[in-house]
């Protein structure tokens, strides 16, 4: 790997509106508010921007069952967007992935299944054994996946988090909090293409065979509540029933999420409840949607001359209903220097939004394809470009 330094770095700002200012306490959230006064621990964000718009304690440890997918999932969706496993890949299901309790596919020792399906079984129906599957693909046994999750929890800044396996069973120092799971929601949401999974009310496996299985979706909300298209639900006996949800409504999408209530319905209806606070009281200003072109860079060495450089999220602002969204900027931050070759979705700066000079949010830039060495060839043409000049 070489290190090359930027040719140019780029600075900009956008002003959208002149008055108001972002909604908020000092900490992020009105604690006026009783959303939900039965659950051990709730919180509510924006997504884009990670504002927090309620929360009760929100750091306190507790199990998270199968909530614990969210992150197996978001390790999943990176192996897909990075190439490392294909939808249409037919995966062999271990002895031990078969062998496990709790929600299930019920996979079969030898069986064959596809990566889009097993996904499917994960994101619908909470398979864990479907989540040992693929975690056994991934990375070779559901130990090695495991110290991965723990590594994506400590590279996302998480503090109260520490996973013990890939499904959410019972088991020590197994555990997280709603902030946390606020957080990985958010990251997993970056791959948009996550809700037509867990947005599905029903589906089927190995359809038209004799062991064909539907899939019913264990997040009630995504049919009784308009917008709700995802992400985990979960239960034990330790942890009662939990809830990470997501909605989307005109543009704005916000995450929920309730941990140790007591019954489904006391859970399902404290998610709704801070959903229709969300959308009822917030509203927010789309700047870049995810893949946008922000700018582009040079640089010296690459095989390329101009290099595009992309959101790596959607980024907005928000705001209360009734307010405007105060003097915005965007400034673009780019590293002042870079190592080649480069992969998609490498990461080369990042865009700082501040409204009224006070930052609001720190969202990765990103490269939009393969960022290669130039050739021996290119580099002689930009010599005599440059001589010519």
């Amino acid at each position: 790997m070489k290190k090359f330094v930027l040719m140019t770095s780029i600075i900009f700002s956008i002003l959208l509106a002149t008055t108001g200012t972002i909604y908020g306490k000092e900490n992020g959230s009105d604690s006026e508010l009783n959303l939900a006064p039965d659950a051990k621990s709730a919180i509510l964000i924006e997504r884009d921007t990670g504002k927090m718009l309620f929360d009760k304690n929100a750091h306190e440890k507790l199990p998270p069952a199968s909530m614990t997918k969210v992150m197996t999932l978001l390790l999943i969706m990176e192996a897909l967007d990075e190439g490392k496993i294909k939808k249409d890949e037919i995966i062999r299901i271990s002895e031990r992935a078969a062998s496990m309790g709790g929600s299930q596919i019920f996979l079969e020792t030898g069986e064959e299944m596809s990566v889009n399906d097993l996904l499917k079984g994960i994101a619908i129906a909470s398979g864990n054994d479907a989540s040992v599957a693929l975690a056994e693909r991934i990375s070779g046994s559901e130990e090695a996946f495991v110290k991965k999750m723990n590594e994506k929890v400590k590279e996302l800044g998480l503090e109260n988090t520490l996973f013990q396996n890939t499904t959410g069973l019972p088991a020590k120092n197994h555990y997280s909090t709603v902030h946390d799971m606020a957080v990985m929601a958010k990251e997993l949401l970056k791959y948009e293409s996550i809700t037509e999974y867990t947005s599905k009310y029903e589906d089927y496996l190995r359809k038209g065979q004799d062991n064909e299985f539907w899939l019913v979706n264990t997040n009630k909300l995504v049919k009784s509540y308009p917008g709700v298209d995802g992400l985990k639900t979960g239960y034990t006996n330790e942890a009662k029933y939990c809830l990470a949800a997501t909605a989307e409504k005109n543009n704005m999408r916000v995450i929920a999420v309730v941990m140790g209530a007591d019954t489904t319905k006391e859970r399902n209806a404290t998610v709704s409840q801070m959903l229709d606070y969300a959308f009822n009281h917030f509203e927010t200003t789309k700047l870049y949607k995810k893949g946008q072109t922000i700018t582009s860079l040079q640089l010296l060495k690459a095989e390329e001359k101009d290099i595009n450089i992309v959101a790596s999220e959607s980024i907005s602002t928000i705001h209360k209903k009734g307010d405007q969204d105060g003097d915005i900027k965007a400034s673009v931050e780019l590293n002042t220097n870079l190592d080649l070759p480069m992969k998609k979705g490498s990461q080369v700066g990042q865009l700082v939004v501040k409204n009224n000079n006070k930052v609001v949010s720190k969202s990765p830039l990103v490269v939009d394809h393969d960022v290669n060495i130039a050739s021996y060839l290119t580099l002689f043409k930009r010599s005599v470009q440059n001589m010519v000049k």
